[in-house]
């Protein structure tokens, strides 16, 4: 699909172009403060020769920023004339272990450890990050097996057993060692790169909300989490996209925290583009990443192109697409207005259109409450093995109030009426050969495509299987 290939190549061009060689990033947007030269000097006892290579992160995106020698003694040096870009980079040693790093503006420090106990044994000079990195790093080394074991106890006691309160105490007090010690960090640290980091990957804390009988309040509980989860994130500092802490909490927020239905999934992307409309580089991300995430080839949500109409007409414009070129903005919104019509909640656009005897064809002239829009290619794989599930559903159907509207699509006449002979298609068939009888009506994008009309004409359903077709109908039925 054209459409996507350009917002794809748009978000991930930086990673590419990283991958290509071994001299960094770049980004559209100057650092605001001067970064030097690399000299990161570094040596674990016991490595054995070979090379290392420096790993940076650009969304969930990793590329090679460098690579070095490790010689005898365990010791490697990245020095070069252009800076790293600031951000979180993991080394991958010569025995297929890593080491965990940060980057930022000042890029001259060592670091000494040892095989065996990377984290525990690391000593860093020079980088005040990487100091603060590895003192959280050996804080959760410690305390990891106390949550590990105290859970474990209370999965074996459940919450019945008179045990379960003090073990549950006893979690609450290594979750409260755990906040007191990162606050430690955002106090007196508070400008340090390794703090932003770090306090954009907390969540919200769980309000507890009571119903008037004293219940727990969960849909608001919800609500109050999913709003505040951004408070945390500096979108001023691009360096956070170079870091994993951005991809993750955006791939939580959308398709976790958010109900899997395009209106849903467009509240909660309205509400987080409007923070960050004035952060260019976190609005291009997250345009394009949410855009991508529901690419229509692979995603089994109802109305994938739901969310590509409202994201192309709000963020894909001339004037808010900066990262791309005019022409590929009239591309993405061309194609955007070819699906509008035909989203799920819309009234169906009417089509007329001649059948296989010259008559002119139109749905909004068929009586039955239900009409089925069927789409097809008479050389379609999948329409030979969908065509005579259908035919055998209209059979029966039929008379119960259901209708199909097949339209022929890509093919030419001859091709068509024989198909018709050759299934024994019993519906209303129209085929133009000059597609303007349902250009920007119907979307078809792979066919067979399959739409569902309810007596308002209302689409209720589309990207349906025929095994799906009377479940909708009957869902709708109840309704009423």
């Amino acid at each position: 699909m054209r459409y996507l290939i350009l917002i794809l190549s748009a978000f991930l061009g930086f990673a590419c172009n990283s991958q290509a060689n071994d001299k960094g990033a770049g980004t559209e947007t100057e650092s605001p403060v001067t970064l030097e030269s690399p000299d990161i000097r570094i040596q674990v006892q016991g490595l054995p020769a070979g090379t290392a290579y420096l790993i940076g992160h650009y969304a969930e995106q990793r590329y090679r920023a460098d690579s070095a020698m490790v010689d005898a003694t365990g010791q490697m040096q990245f020095k070069r004339a252009e800076p790293y870009k600031p951000g979180f980079y993991f080394i991958y040693l010569s025995d297929n272990s890593a080491l965990q790093m940060l980057v930022d503006a000042d890029q001259t420090f060592t670091m000494k450890t040892r095989v065996g106990n990377l984290t525990g044994a690391m000593e860093v000079q020079g980088s005040q990050d990487n100091e603060l990195l590895y003192r959280n790093l050996k804080f959760e080394q410690e305390i990891q097996p106390k949550f590990q074991a105290v859970a474990e106890q209370m999965k074996a006691a459940g919450e019945g057993n008179p045990a379960y309160p003090q073990l549950k105490a006893q979690q609450d007090q290594l979750l409260a060692q755990r906040k007191a010690h990162l606050q430690e960090f955002f106090d007196n640290y508070p400008n340090a790169f390794f703090t932003k980091f770090k306090l954009a990957g907390q969540n919200p804390d769980v309000k507890n909300i009571l119903n008037p009988d004293g219940s727990v309040n969960t849909q608001l509980q919800v609500y109050y989490y999913r709003t505040e989860f951004w408070d945390n994130v500096d979108f001023s500092d691009d360096r956070l996209l170079y870091t994993p802490v951005i991809f993750n909490k955006l791939n939580r927020y959308i398709t976790e925290l958010t109900p899997q239905n395009a209106d849903s999934i467009l509240a909660s992307t309205d509400f987080l583009m409007n923070k960050v409309l004035n952060y260019p580089e976190y609005y291009k991300f997250f345009a394009n990443w949410i855009t991508l995430a529901y690419d229509p080839e692979k995603t089994s949500l109802m109305d994938p192109q739901a969310i590509f109409v409202h994201m192309v007409k709000n963020y894909f414009t001339k004037e808010r697409a900066f990262w791309t070129d005019s022409m590929e903005v009239f591309a993405l919104q061309q194609r955007a207005n070819e699906m509008a019509a035909s989203l799920v909640g819309l009234k169906g656009p009417n089509v007329t259109a001649k059948d296989p005897s010259g008559q002119l064809r139109s749905i909004y002239d068929i009586q039955a409450p239900y009409i089925v829009v069927y789409m097809y290619n008479p050389t379609c794989e999948h329409c030979m093995e969908q065509t005579p599930k259908l035919v055998q559903l209209y059979q029966a159907w039929k008379s119960k109030g259901l209708e199909v509207y097949g339209i022929a699509v890509d093919t030419d006449d001859a091709e068509w009426k024989d198909y018709i002979a050759k299934t024994g298609m019993p519906w209303i068939n129209v085929f133009d050969p000059t597609n303007k009888a349902i250009y920007a009506k119907y979307f078809v994008d792979i066919t067979p495509e399959i739409y569902v009309l309810n007596p308002e004409r209302t689409i209720i359903a589309k990207n349906l299987k025929v095994n799906q077709i009377i479940e909708v109908i009957e869902r709708d039925k109840a309704k009423r």
